[in-house]
């Protein structure tokens, strides 16, 4: 079975930086798109970035000009870049894979953010 697994988060200053990756365990094949979401408790997961097999990217409002998200050639990693984090972006952030068979999730990796 494969596995997503996230590194990267921490504990960051308002206006710093933090990069997340995401590695999948084995080579992965027929893949639709790549993203990052997030969740803070009490509310829905929702979808920070996305980057299709394709290249075209989108991200949500919040985070438009501050994150950027990336695959390796291989595609077997996806990372985010976050600059300029605001007390508002600290969540726990997931990974996602969808390929043609499934829909593959990381165990999640916490970001927060505060001075």
């Amino acid at each position: 079975q494969v596995q997503l697994v996230e590194s990267g988060g921490g504990l960051v200053q308002p206006g710093g930086s933090l990069r997340l990756s995401c590695a999948a365990s084995r080579r992965l094949f027929a893949i639709n798109t790549m993203a990052w979401y997030r969740q803070t408790p009490g509310k829905q997961r929702e979808l920070v970035a996305a980057i299709t097999s394709g290249g075209s990217t989108n991200y949500a409002d919040s985070v438009k000009g501050r994150f950027t998200i990336s695959t390796d050639n291989a595609k077997n990693t996806v990372s985010l870049q976050m600059n300029s984090l605001k007390v508002e972006d600290t969540a726990v952030y997931y990974c996602n894979i969808r390929i043609a068979i499934a829909n593959l999730w990381g165990q999640g990796t916490q970001v927060t953010v505060s001075s």
